[in-house]
């Protein structure tokens, strides 16, 4: 069964996605590993190419002479050691030039390579890899259109095929094409349906798309016919994509078999916000402490951090995280208003009213901070601060039905029924399942001269909650109406 494709001076990997290719920056160049075979494969090609480049001796001057003008180049005589290179090519054979054009494109010359790959392909225009390589050296060159022309003359029977196609998909999702990229997917894959690569490469292409419940599928079923990710782990992947569609459980056994395989930063915040998800604040704790630990300047961890350490009630900590988070990123609005939440648990209203204003500042958008800060406000019974925050709110085009409930229990607070009572309305859709809001409501109407429906709301409450002390109220009211 195909592999990863490979070889020793470049490689593919899987990143947001696709398998993209990428020169490797080694610090020098082993000349005898350009005649090893370039590509594994699982059968032997026919034809005079492949005896080109297969495994075989090379003649010890032309192997000197190689390793003398790479040296050359490395050792900063650049110009003396391309002379020498061009001077190998005039006298070269096909597999001599086939080597020449690989050190080149290892060297990052590659208009050189390409110019020798189109000289064998004259020879050999029948050759898949021949075509594969063009078009990477034309990646190489910014010529994304001339390497999917390349590409393109690749046909089905040949055995590059599939990998014409994982790199067709890769250049048409640069290009913002990705139904077209989607369909080359379908096709390696129609042509080699138990490919683990290809299904980790369409898992991959749906999980960077943000279809993270039809990723899910392939991923697995990459893991299942052993597909091991170059650059990280299977396992990470899935996970990634169970906690994007809420499948948190799920995730969280991914993720522990991922990170023993290998750890990385971004897996340990997914582990930790998943941890989260589940209110299993010790795992969430655990694995954050450790993303902060290996980069503590990984700012998106601070506010997470700070609600696990909320969670075990461990409301200093929790604090003291969010203030090293401010000092790794100043202008995260997510951690101010963390802290004013946090600061509210502790009983510090004016502190976290600062930290609140502080991060709607930042951010007008943070409704999480808004509701904070309204709640602070409202306990304070301070109905011109929580009308002029909606106020200010709705004018940076931010709204949210609390904002109306708010809105209404200020009017109240300043003996405007009928404000109130608009705001009531206004916010009503939102609650009627809510005994909290329905109370006030009810309380409102009453007070508005509007006493059945006043009743009615109330009567609505209590049938959702046990109030007692809205029991005995209807029950006295009752009655007085009698």
């Amino acid at each position: 069964m195909p592999v990863l494709l490979t070889d020793p001076l470049c490689k593919r990997f899987l990143t947001s996605g696709l398998f993209l290719y990428v020169g490797a920056q080694s610090p020098y160049l082993d000349v005898a590993a350009l005649h090893q075979v370039h590509f594994q494969q699982t059968s032997a090609s026919a034809g005079q190419f492949e005896n080109m480049r297969t495994r075989h001796k090379k003649g010890a001057l032309v192997v000197e002479a190689l390793e003398k003008a790479v040296k050359m180049i490395e050792q900063g005589e650049v110009e003396k050691g391309l002379e020498e290179l061009e001077r190998l090519e005039s006298e070269a054979d096909h597999q001599e030039m086939y080597d020449i054009a690989m050190i080149y494109q290892q060297l990052g010359h590659a208009g050189r390579a390409s110019r020798l790959v189109k000289r064998l392909l004259m020879d050999y225009p029948d050759e898949g890899e021949l075509y594969i390589l063009a078009a990477e050296l034309s990646i190489d060159l910014e010529e994304e259109d001339e390497a999917i022309e390349w590409l393109l003359e690749i046909s089905e029977e040949d055995e590059s095929y599939i990998q014409a196609q994982m790199l067709l998909a890769d250049l048409y999702q640069l290009q913002g094409l990705e139904e077209v990229a989607e369909q080359k997917l379908k096709n390696a894959l129609e042509s080699a349906p138990e490919e683990p690569v290809l299904l980790a490469g369409l898992g991959e292409f749906y999980l960077e798309r943000g279809d993270y419940q039809k990723s899910i599928p392939f991923l697995k079923q990459a893991e299942q016919h052993g597909f091991e990710h170059p650059e990280s782990s299977i396992y990470l992947r899935i996970a990634e994509a169970y906690s994007a569609t809420g499948q948190f459980e799920e995730a969280m056994k991914y993720y522990e078999d991922g990170l023993a395989e290998k750890t990385e930063l971004n897996a340990l915040f997914g582990y930790g916000y998943t941890a989260l998800q589940i209110s299993d604040y010790e795992t969430a704790v655990k694995q954050l402490e450790e993303l902060r630990n290996l980069d503590y300047e990984y700012a998106s961890l601070y506010p997470f951090l700070a609600r696990a350490y909320e969670g075990k009630e461990q409301f200093d900590k929790a604090l003291a995280v969010c203030q090293d988070g401010m000092r790794v990123d100043e202008f995260n609005d997510a951690l101010y208003a963390e802290a004013g939440k946090i600061q509210l648990k502790l009983g510090n209203e004016e502190a976290a009213i600062t930290s609140l204003r502080e991060a709607l500042s930042m951010n007008p958008g943070n409704v999480d901070a808004a509701l904070s800060l309204l709640s602070a406000l409202d306990n304070q019974e301070d109905a011109e601060g929580v009308l002029e925050l909606v106020s200010y709110l709705r004018e940076m085009s931010e709204d949210a039905p609390l904002f109306s409930w708010y809105e209404a229990r200020a009017h109240l607070e300043e003996d405007d029924v009928s404000k109130a009572l608009e705001a009531f309305q206004q916010a009503s859709p939102s609650f009627l399942e809510d005994a909290a809001f329905l109370r006030d409501y009810g309380y409102a109407l009453l007070e508005g001269g509007r006493r059945e429906d006043g009743i009615h709301k109330l009567k609505q409450s209590l049938n959702l909650e046990e109030q007692p002390e809205l029991q005995a109220f209807l029950e006295t009211f009752a009655e007085d109406e009698m």
